[in-house]
Parts: C-alpha cells; sequence; structure tokens
C-alpha cells in the first residue's frame, strides 16, 4: 500500500483578508515554527498537510494557508515566554525601541509596550535604562524589518556589511 502525498499549502493569505470563520483546520506555532518555507503541519482537527513555499515566511497570527485543490488553514501564534517593556513616557519607550533596534532583536511593538524574546543579557540593558520589564507568554508576532521578513534570527546574515549610525560599521 502507497501513502498519498500531503495536500500542499502553497499560498499564504494575510491576516484581515480572508475569512477566518471559514477555515478548515488550525495551527498554532510558536514564532520559530511559524517562520518556514517547506514544513509537515498538523491542524488541531487532525488535518496534516505540506507548507510549500517559494521562499521562508514569517507567518502571522490570523494568516490563511491556502491548500492547493481547495480549503485554508487558520495561523494562530502560540504563546512563548517573552519579555513585555514599558517606558516611563511615550519618549522614553521610543528610546528603548531605539536601543532594541541598534541590536536587531526581533521586537513586536504593541502599543504602549514592546515585547522581546527572553534575553537576560537584554533585559539588564533595559532595566539598567529605566525600563518597567515583566516576563510574560504571550504570542509573537515580531515586526518584519526595513528588509523584509529576515527578523528569525537575533543577528544579521553574514558577509553584510552593517553601520550602527555612530562610525562602527563591521561584517558579520
Amino acid at each position: 500500500m502507497t501513502d498519498s502525498p500531503l495536500p500542499r499549502a502553497t499560498q499564504v493569505l494575510p491576516a484581515g483578508q480572508w475569512q477566518a470563520r471559514t477555515a478548515k483546520d488550525t495551527v498554532t506555532a510558536g514564532f520559530d515554527d511559524r517562520h518556514r518555507r517547506r514544513r509537515r503541519y498538523t491542524g488541531e482537527s487532525g488535518f496534516s498537510f505540506l507548507l510549500d513555499l517559494p521562499e521562508a515566511v514569517a507567518l502571522r497570527d490570523g494568516d490563511g494557508l491556502l491548500i492547493e485543490g481547495g480549503g485554508v488553514v487558520l495561523v494562530r501564534a502560540a504563546p512563548e515566554p517573552l519579555i513585555e517593556v514599558r517606558g516611563q513616557s511615550a519618549e522614553h519607550l521610543l528610546r528603548l525601541a531605539w536601543h532594541l533596534g541598534n541590536r536587531h532583536l526581533p521586537t513586536e511593538i504593541d502599543g504602549t509596550r514592546i515585547l522581546i524574546r527572553e534575553d537576560h543579557v537584554i533585559l539588564r540593558m533595559l532595566q539598567g535604562l529605566g525600563a518597567t520589564v515583566a516576563r510574560i507568554d504571550a504570542p509573537f508576532n515580531p515586526e518584519g524589518g526595513a528588509y523584509g521578513e529576515h527578523n528569525r534570527h537575533t543577528g544579521h546574515r553574514h558577509g553584510e556589511l552593517h553601520d550602527h549610525g555612530d562610525g562602527h560599521v563591521h561584517a558579520h
């Protein structure tokens, strides 16, 4: 007996541009498991399929995966350990965001707070800058960055020159 091939999801439907209530199943995953090009998933109702995209994409909470032959699977962001960062004022929060951006950390900006992954070194830096920080579990949907969705890792791609804006230029 031969196994039949898995149905393939070959297109991402951005959140808000399709009706989530029509989904045939739901996949819930943390950010690393939502930043993929090709991966097998099994939905909460047992529907198995192969994500098969031309390039890696950071799937967002609420996105839909269009299945060849019909149907859409809803993507949900699973809660994961994060640090919630709050400033003493809007200006202070902007300064904290600048420091985080200068370190190229995957960061989610959410109204009056910033969410980042747990990192004890960054936590100490933020505390030293006067931030109010709290460890929380929440879904993580970091910003895509100026150069696309390449924010899965905390560093840059190797071989690229990088200018910190203070005269310090280097390659990774």
